[in-house]
C-alpha cells in the first residue's frame, strides 16, 4: 500500500486524462474500527469491479492528521484510539491500494463541501466512485453531508454509494465513542469485539527505575500519558509488537502488561505501561517504538504487604498471560540471568 502524504505525493496520471483514477472513501478512521472495515471492504470491493469493464482503479482512503478536534477544540484533551502509524497499518490489512493524508488546518477546515470534492477527490485522485457511511459529514463546519455527496456525484458523473446500517449483532452503531467508553471500563472483550482486533498503545521505550530486572521480570516501559487511550490501571494479558509500520508487520511477543503508578512501592510518581515479554530476560529496547497490544484484563492493581506475595502474585499473572494468550508457561527467569540493559 501507498501512502501518499499530501497532494504532491500523489501521481499526477491517477487523475489525468485515460487515466485509471480511483474508488475513493474519507474519514478520521481512529480505530478503523468494524464499521470503518465495512465502508473500506466496500471500496476495495468496488475497485476490484470496475475493473472487469477495463484498468483497475485504485482503492483510496483520504485520512487526515492531525484529528480535527484538536485543531478545533486544543483545549480539549483527545487522545487518539490508534496512532497514525497504527491506523495506516489497519488500513493496509483491509487491502487498500493507497492512503493520502491530508494535513488538517483551519484554512484546509474553511473549504465549502464542493470545493473540497471536485479539488480533493475529482481533481487530485480521479475519482470514478466514493464510498462512504450514512453518517460522513465533510466540508466547512460539517455541512456536507451524504445527500450533498449525491447530488455532488449526479452533477460530475460519479457514482456515490452510501453504507448503512453498519451496527452490531445488538443492533448498536460501531463507532470510536463505543470504543472510548469500552477502554474507560477496561473491557478489552467489548474494544477488541468493535475494533476487531486488540487495543493498541503506541510509544518509546523509556528508562524505568529498573525494578523488574532485579526481581526477575524485566519490562519495556512506556509514558503512559504519551501513549494513547490507556484503559484503567491494572494487569493485562497482550503482545508487545517490535517493528512495523504502515505496511503492517513487525515481531509480536507474548507480553503481561502492568498499567498504573505500583502502589506496593511509593517512588513511582507517574502511570507507566510496563510490558514484560514472557520467558525473555535478554530485550534491550530502549530507545525503540513499540506497540502494546492489551487482549484481556487480569485483575485491578493492587497494593501487596511486602515482596514476598508480590512475586507470587507476579508469577499467576505469567501463568494466567500465557493461558489466554495460548502459549507455553515460561520457566521463571532468575535476576541474575537478566541482561537486557
Amino acid at each position: 500500500m501507498e501512502v501518499w502524504y499530501g497532494a504532491e505525493q500523489v501521481p499526477a496520471s491517477l487523475s489525468a486524462p485515460g487515466g485509471v483514477g480511483a474508488v475513493v472513501t474519507m474519514g478520521i478512521f481512529d480505530g478503523v474500527h468494524r464499521g470503518h472495515q465495512a465502508v473500506l471492504g466496500r471500496v476495495v470491493e468496488l475497485a476490484d469491479e470496475l475493473a472487469r469493464g477495463g484498468e483497475r482503479p485504485l482503492a483510496v482512503a483520504v485520512t487526515f492528521d492531525p484529528h480535527p478536534r484538536s485543531v478545533h477544540r486544543p483545549e480539549v484533551d483527545l487522545p487518539l484510539i490508534t496512532s497514525l502509524t497504527d491506523r495506516l497499518a489497519s488500513l493496509n490489512d483491509l487491502g487498500l491500494d493507497a492512503v493520502l493524508v491530508i494535513t488538517y488546518t483551519l484554512d484546509f477546515a474553511a473549504q465549502s463541501p464542493q470545493d473540497f470534492v471536485r479539488t480533493w477527490l475529482e481533481g487530485l485522485l480521479g475519482a470514478r466512485a466514493v464510498v462512504v457511511g450514512d453518517d460522513v459529514r465533510f466540508g466547512c463546519r460539517n455541512s456536507g453531508d451524504a445527500a450533498t455527496l449525491e447530488e455532488i456525484g449526479r452533477a460530475d458523473g460519479f457514482a456515490v454509494e452510501i453504507v448503512s446500517k453498519i451496527r452490531s449483532e445488538e443492533g448498536r452503531r460501531w463507532s470510536s465513542t463505543w470504543i472510548r467508553q469500552c477502554l474507560k471500563d477496561g473491557n478489552m472483550g467489548q474494544a477488541r469485539q468493535v475494533l476487531g482486533r486488540p487495543h493498541r498503545l503506541r510509544g518509546v521505550v523509556v528508562r524505568g527505575l529498573r525494578r523488574g530486572r532485579e526481581l526477575g521480570f524485566p519490562t519495556a516501559n512506556l509514558e503512559a500519558a504519551t501513549a494513547g487511550v490507556v484503559p484503567p490501571d491494572g494487569v493485562y494479558a497482550g503482545w508487545l509488537v517490535r517493528g512495523g509500520g504502515a505496511d503492517g508487520g513487525g515481531q509480536r511477543l507474548p507480553a503481561a502488561i502492568s498499567i498504573g503508578t505500583n502502589p506496593t512501592f511509593d517512588d513511582v510518581p507517574r502511570r507507566t505501561v510496563e510490558a514484560h515479554v514472557l520467558g525473555r530476560a535478554d530485550l534491550n529496547l530502549y530507545g525503540e517504538e513499540i506497540g502494546i497490544e492489551l487482549v484481556e484484563r487480569l485483575r485491578p492493581m493492587l497494593a501487596f504487604d511486602g515482596l514476598d506475595p508480590l512475586l507470587v502474585q507476579m508469577r499467576a499473572d505469567i501463568e494466567d498471560t500465557a493461558r489466554i494468550l495460548e502459549v507455553p508457561v515460561p520457566e521463571p527467569i532468575r535476576p541474575e540471568d537478566v541482561t537486557a540493559q
